[in-house]
């Protein structure tokens, strides 16, 4: 079977705060490290009053302090929001707390608006630009120090943190393939591009001192109950959080509703099922054929899983489920 692991964003539900979500994370953690996941990572986004884990690198250390065996890493870091040394030391401190189960993957958008992409740059609005050379820096700072080196990242230098490129576009896939890194793409949200930045990583991969060869995984929002209607139903907590970012008024993720009836317009609703249009919703019989039909569509090496549901509960079932599934497909 293809390895399963969890991207979490860590959201703070309607009525909560981040402490909880925080603490939800945690626990979902510990459970994901029993149920055999392979990674958990949370991801970086800011100014956003759902989502928790804007200190991408102190969430990671309390998800890894409070586990023992799991891989904990960003899912990513956005690296045009840091200087690179910066996140060098921030990974390099995880990983000599923490160490063989730390991940470091790489984003180049803001994840955040504008405004607050300028509050977190300090102006330099083209930041992004120069994302390669960003990367290049930050893997030498990982380098084992050289005689006169005058910038050294410490603690980082020397120590081994996999570097993941990830993306929702043909950029990054490209880049992975130049730097032979591993590649995660984003079609939990963003699905437009997922075969194509496939196929050109690994048309494009040169081998390097980090990856003989091409190793690809792809997010998929997931979410399973003990029935389609059930599923359905918790899904759409995810689908009317994603409908007020796209109205500009994000908040807290809110409970789920009987129906979206009335509470979407029919250009809304019609964004919302492309931006998802790889999710898999649904009982266990449900999710194991989504999840096989897209992993012989994609061939990807590892497959991360997230879901974004209200009740806690529910939340761990569901994560249950999708590691339930998974050992029953077995091997290949």
């Amino acid at each position: 079977m293809v390895p399963l692991s969890i991207l979490d964003l860590s959201p703070i539900l309607q009525g909560g705060t981040a402490g909880q979500a925080l603490n939800n994370s945690l626990d979902l953690a510990r459970h994901a490290e029993r149920w055999g996941y392979r990674r958990y990572w949370l991801a970086e986004h800011h100014n956003m009053p759902g989502i928790a884990s804007a200190a991408t690198a102190v969430a990671i250390a309390h998800v890894a302090g409070g586990t023992k065996t799991i891989r904990v890493g960003a899912g990513g870091v956005m690296l045009p929001n840091h200087a690179p040394v910066v996140i060098a030391e921030q990974f390099g401190t995880l990983e000599s707390l923490f160490p063989g189960r730390i991940d470091l993957g790489l984003g180049r958008a803001p994840g955040t608006d504008p405004v607050m992409a300028r509050a977190l740059r300090r102006g330099q609005i083209n930041s992004a630009d120069t994302f390669p050379d960003d990367v290049l820096e930050l893997q030498r700072y990982f380098q084992p120090t050289q005689p006169g080196q005058a910038v050294q990242a410490v603690p980082g230098a020397g120590l081994s943190v996999p570097i993941w490129l990830l993306g929702s576009s043909l950029f990054s896939a490209q880049l992975a393939a130049a730097l032979g890194l591993p590649f995660a793409f984003a079609s939990h949200f963003a699905p437009d591009h997922l075969d194509e930045a496939l196929e050109l990583y690994r048309e494009r991969f040169r081998p390097s001192a980090a990856l003989e060869r091409p190793h690809a995984m792809a997010a998929v929002a997931v979410c399973a109950a003990e029935t389609d209607a059930a599923a359905a139903r918790l899904f759409n907590s995810l689908q009317q959080s994603f409908v007020n970012l796209r109205r500009g008024t994000p908040g807290p993720l809110p409970p789920p509703v009987e129906t979206m009836e009335g509470r979407w317009s029919a250009m809304e609703q019609a964004g919302v099922e492309h931006a998802f249009r790889e999710a898999v919703v649904g009982s266990a019989a449900t999710v194991r054929r989504g999840i096989e039909a897209f992993l012989r569509r994609t061939g990807v090496d590892e497959l991360m899983v997230t879901a974004s549901i209200f009740d806690h509960a529910a939340r761990l079932r569901s994560f249950e489920i999708v590691a339930q599934v998974g050992q029953l497909m077995g091997p290949g």
